[in-house]
């Protein structure tokens, strides 16, 4: 059921870090958002920075403040917030109210997460799970970063 609030508009949200914004980061964006069907809202929780660290083990080059106004300046993006401390799924669920939860191919652990919360709390939020595009030489931030190290390389 579409979310009231929004009339027949279809919620979906979508999180990410979203460092080095990339054309892999826009595909995924414009299927989540295509997973809401006509008029959806697309909302997106760009990931804190100390949440980055926390899971990755590095902080992210750009700042959290920078990457959000980099994805909500999109076009497909209705709107996108810093994500919650802890990555707590209820605090964002409870004040989002998605009917769709989109998740990239790469979100293993947040899609158990969700699955557990769904479950546990007989929600009938979708979870859809977008998947991986053709390989492109630059479709991922690691791969951005390890072409800068190897053309930096090749300069010296």
């Amino acid at each position: 059921m579409a979310n009231q609030k929004n009339g027949n508009r279809k919620i979906v949200l979508a999180s990410g870090v979203f460092d080095l914004l990339h054309l892999g980061h826009v595909r995924y964006l414009e299927q989540a958002k295509h997973a809401g069907g006509k008029n959806a809202v697309l909302i997106v929780i760009i990931a804190r920075d100390s949440t980055v660290e926390k899971i990755k083990g590095i902080k992210p080059i750009m700042p959290e403040d920078q990457r959000k106004v980099l994805v909500e300046s999109l076009k497909i993006v209705d709107q996108a917030i810093l994500g919650y401390k802890d990555m707590a799924i209820d605090e964002m669920v409870n004040e989002i109210k998605p009917d769709i939860i989109a998740l990239g191919y790469d979100q293993q652990a947040m899609a158990q997460n969700v699955k557990v919360y769904l479950n546990t709390h007989n929600s009938q939020i979708q979870l859809v799970r977008i998947d991986k595009f053709e390989a492109d030489t630059l479709d991922s931030s690691s791969k951005i970063k390890q072409k800068i190290v190897e053309k930096s390389q090749n300069d010296c």
